[in-house]
Formats: structure tokens, sequence, C-alpha cells
């Protein structure tokens, strides 16, 4: 038996599938809420987009943590494959909404179907959980952030062409439904190779058993300890908070006037959010060394974002983002040295539903104040991302220094 979980093939078929989606959403959404009146239009895309985030981050809530408590039973497939039937039925709604010109807020129903199956919570800790428990300690941060690395790639690949792939209709199909089309197909075949062709290391799984049997607490006792699990959860919450609440209403921003964007610069601009991990996949520097480099990056980028007047800008400002998506694999890593391998999919869906909670207070606070300073500074809401980022290098270094103690003890003690 291959000592490997051939996960890699699913996360780039999905991302793909994932950023066709997104683009197709994001181009409904400017064509439904058209308006003579830039800010009228504004308001209506930010709160389409808010109420549709706000169901996406409730829903899955529950399903989510059955689902991991499924799979840290040893069912590692099921918190996968679960979530990609809802996002094949949700995706295949959407398809139906542009070809059948139903209205915009029957797409309300998206994140419903996609969160009662687990959503993206269930689907990406199951993912990490299948990825921690097929490496060890010492390779773990690499192989997760070569999955990451995949999932980049992917959403760079999917994102260049999903602009393209929109613009192209015909008589006989509505701009967009190829583009939907394609996202269904992706997510079919990413289910089939789920359900029929997905391995999963069978060392790993027998090191799992044994591990069920010798304990059935959720604290790795011979790492560090709980101290080092709260704040690694407070920065990641912090981090998560500054780039999903910045990327929500740059979704907005880039689609009025200055930069006012068609369906290709929209794609071409999703893109660049998944440049700038490769060079790390080979790093020798410590963990929490990578994630501070991320936060920096992020941190500057996004206050430059907040002065963005032209497409040029747009994307220096993203090139300054480029190491953006290092912190939260990292974290997961730092998270999984921590606890039993029984439960790194209670772990890792409770951090990601950490990040949904805290957003469904900070996503309408967000959202009012890009509406509020839309006539004045509608660049603010990035400088406040800035500020949420900085904050959230503070737990990081703490887990740093008691880290770096910790293995001096050892090293003294060794000696």
């Amino acid at each position: 038996m291959s000592h490997r979980t051939y996960i890699a093939p699913l996360v780039f078929c999905a991302q793909v599938a994932s950023s066709f989606f997104d683009t197709a959403l994001q181009m409904v959404v400017k064509q439904r809420c058209a308006d003579p009146d830039p800010d009228s239009e504004q308001k209506a895309i930010t709160n389409f987009n808010m109420t549709f985030n706000m169901i996406l981050k409730f829903m899955p809530i529950v399903p989510a943590i059955l689902l991991a408590r499924a799979g840290d039973k040893g069912y590692r497939k099921v918190p996968i494959v679960v979530p990609l039937v809802g996002y094949f039925l949700s995706r295949g709604l959407l398809l139906l909404d542009i070809v059948l010109e139903w209205p915009l807020q029957v797409l309300y129903a998206v994140p419903v179907i996609h969160g009662l199956c687990g959503g993206f919570a269930s689907y990406w800790a199951g993912v990490m959980a299948l990825v921690s428990v097929s490496s060890g300690e010492e390779e773990r941060s690499v192989r997760i952030m070569r999955t990451e690395l995949v999932y980049g790639i992917a959403g760079f690949v999917g994102s260049l062409a999903s602009g393209h792939l929109f613009n192209l209709y015909t008589v006989d199909l509505r701009q967009g439904s190829i583009l939907s089309s394609l996202s269904v197909l992706l997510y079919f075949l990413c289910l089939l190779y789920a359900v029929f062709f997905l391995r999963i290391d069978l060392f790993s799984m027998l090191g799992e058993r044994q591990e069920r049997q010798e304990s059935t607490g959720i604290i790795n006792h011979v790492a560090l300890d709980k101290m080092n699990i709260a704040l690694l959860f407070v920065s990641g919450i912090l981090y998560d908070i500054a780039v999903a609440g910045g990327m929500e209403m740059l979704a907005a921003y880039v689609l009025k006037d200055p930069l006012n964007w068609g369906a290709t610069e929209v794609g071409y601009g999703n893109a660049a959010v998944f440049l700038g991990v490769k060079m790390f996949t080979r790093c020798s520097l410590r963990d929490e060394s990578m994630v501070m480099i991320g936060m920096v990056s992020f941190a500057t980028g996004i206050y430059f974002m907040g002065f963005v007047t032209t497409t040029p800008m747009y994307f220096l400002a993203r090139s300054i983002t480029l190491f953006a998506l290092i912190p939260m694999p990292t974290i997961r890593s730092l998270l999984s040295k921590q606890v039993r391998g029984t439960s790194y999919g209670i772990t890792f869906v409770m951090l990601q539903l950490s990040f949904k909670l805290a957003s469904l207070v900070t996503t309408p606070i967000y959202t009012q104040i890009y509406q509020a300073t839309l006539d004045t500074f509608p660049g603010f809401v990035f400088i406040l991302s800035s500020i949420f980022t900085v904050l959230s290098m503070i737990p990081i270094s703490i887990v740093g220094c008691r880290s770096a103690r910790h293995d001096g003890y050892e090293r003294i003690q060794g000696n």
C-alpha cells in the first residue's frame, strides 16, 4: 500500500471550480444590481454580499462539527465527500439562476445548501486532517504548505481563465452560463474522485487506531501546552478577520469607479490572491517566523490598497501581499503539534468555525463602514484590515518566544 494520500488532484480541481464560481457570482451580482447611481449600486452589491456571506458562515456550524467527529472516528473521507455534494448542488443552483433568469434573491439558497453539507469549514478541515495524519511533525508544515501551494496554483489558473470564460456566450447561452457549467462539471468530477479514487494512507490509519486506544484526550501532553493553543486561535481569528473583511469589501471596490472592472479584470485580480507560497515550501525558517513574514506582507499590501485608484496600482499593492497565504497553513501545522492525531478533525473545524463566528460580527461592521465612507475615503476598510493584521502578530510572537524558550530548555537537558 502506498504511503501517500492522493489529495492534490482533488484540491486542484475543486479550487479551479471554486474560482470559476466566484467570478461568475461576482459578475452576476454586478449585472443584477446595476444602477445609474454608483453609490446605490455599491450599496446593493455590498448588502447582497453581506447577507450571502452571513448565511455562508452561519449554516455550516453544526454540520461541520458532526462531520469532523465522524472524521476523527476514522472515517476521514466523510468530511470531504459530504461538503463536495453541497458544492455540486449549490453551484448548480447558480447555473439555473443564470439560465432561467431567476431573481437574485434565489441565490441566498446557495450558502444554505452549501452550509448544510458542512461547507468549506468541513471540507478544508477534512483535507488538513488527512494531510496531518499522513505526515510526521517535522515534515508536516511542508506537507500542509504544499497542499496550500496546489490550492494557490489552482486558484491562480482558474481565476485567470474565469474572466475570459465568463464572456463566452451565444444567442442560446446567456453570459456566464459556460463558466458556471464548467464549475458544476469540475465539482462533479471532484465528487467522483473523492468517492472512488481518493486513497487513505494505511500506515497513518493504523497509527490513529493505536492512539485512540491509548488515550481519549484531545491535548497532546508530550507537546507544549494549552496556552499556545489559545494564542494560535486568537492569532488565526484576528488574521482571518483582517483578510476576510478586506477581501469581501475589495470584491465590491473593484467594480466601482475609478477601477470599474469587467469580468476579465476581475479574474486577473482574483488570480493575484493565490501567488506567493511556492518559495516558502522549501524554506528552513521556524513556523512562527513564516507566519510573521506572511502577516507583515498582508498588513503592508492591504494598507496601500486603501489608496489605490488605478489598475496598475492595484496589482502593485497585491504584489506586496505576495505571502498572505502563508500564515493560515502554518498556524494549522502548529496547532496539529499540540493535539492528538485523533483530534485533528475537530481541532481544524473548530478553528474554521471560530473564523466564521467572528466574521458574523465583523462582516456587517465592515459593510457599514465601507458604505459610510464611500463618498469620503472608501479605502478606509483596508486600513482597518491592516490594523487587525498587526494585532494578530502579537499572539504569534508570544508563541514564538515560548517555543524558543521550550527548545532552549530541551537542549540544556539533552546536554
